[in-house]
């Protein structure tokens, strides 16, 4: 996945969820943040940011805040990134070899899920995508904050599982390190038991880092997931 017209500035302060204020050029700018989470520990006064222009010109901010730099790891934040990434990471092939469809945003009776697939052979499954950003000594963790929707989405499949789909939760790492993916328990100890459900009823739950660069950021090495 590749950004165009990359900037770097100086992060300053987030008024709101939606708006950054960024030094750029010497002058502060008003920008869009591509993600909604609290994200405290990465947008900290005076670290650096990278923004991509926007080429709309009815758009009310001109640049979107997509990755920031973290103790010298630069940490991609855009919460649009991981569905893109992991698919084009499924359709080169390196996901299954066999597959014959990835259908994103698809439904499963009353639920939503990120992906349906179908592979040579019959097989066949749902998909669901979360990007992680919270990273501490080498660990990274999601969620970073209570996420009922992402709670849902785990019990979903477990109840998709038992239908006869295959189900899998793939947690994309948007940074070049980490050791090792675990439930923030401290924060939501209820994701972090529906994690365990769900691999005991028989979900994939995987993890892998990304090659990420100011102006682009593609799927890399699977980690462990400690559940």
């Amino acid at each position: 996945m590749r950004y165009q017209h990359i900037r770097r500035g100086i992060f300053q302060d987030r008024p709101n969820r939606f708006i950054a204020h960024v030094e750029l050029d010497g002058a502060v700018e008003t920008v869009h943040v591509k993600n909604t989470g609290r994200c405290r520990e990465l947008l900290v006064p005076g670290c650096p940011v990278y923004l991509e222009r926007s080429d709309k010109p009815e758009r009310k901010t001109k640049f979107d805040l997509i990755a920031v730099e973290k103790e010298g790891l630069l940490i991609n934040m855009d919460a649009q990134a991981p569905n893109r990434v992991f698919q084009e990471w499924a359709e080169s092939g390196r996901w299954r070899t066999d597959l014959t469809c990835l259908r994103p945003e698809s439904r499963f009776g009353r639920s939503r899920f990120d992906f349906y697939w179908e592979a040579a052979g019959g097989a066949k499954g749902f998909v669901e995508v979360k990007g992680v950003t919270l990273e501490a000594d080498g660990l990274v963790l999601f969620p970073d904050a209570p996420t009922e929707r992402g709670l849902k989405h785990v019990e979903e499949l477990i109840a998709c599982h038992a239908e006869g789909y295959e189900a899998a939760l793939c947690l994309v790492v948007q940074m070049e390190r980490a050791c090792a993916f675990r439930p923030n328990d401290r924060t939501q100890p209820a994701f972090g038991e529906a994690l365990r459900r769900a691999r005991e009823a028989g979900v994939d739950i995987f993890a892998r880092t990304c090659h990420v660069a100011p102006d682009r950021i593609t799927m890399a090495d699977p980690i462990p997931v400690e559940l």
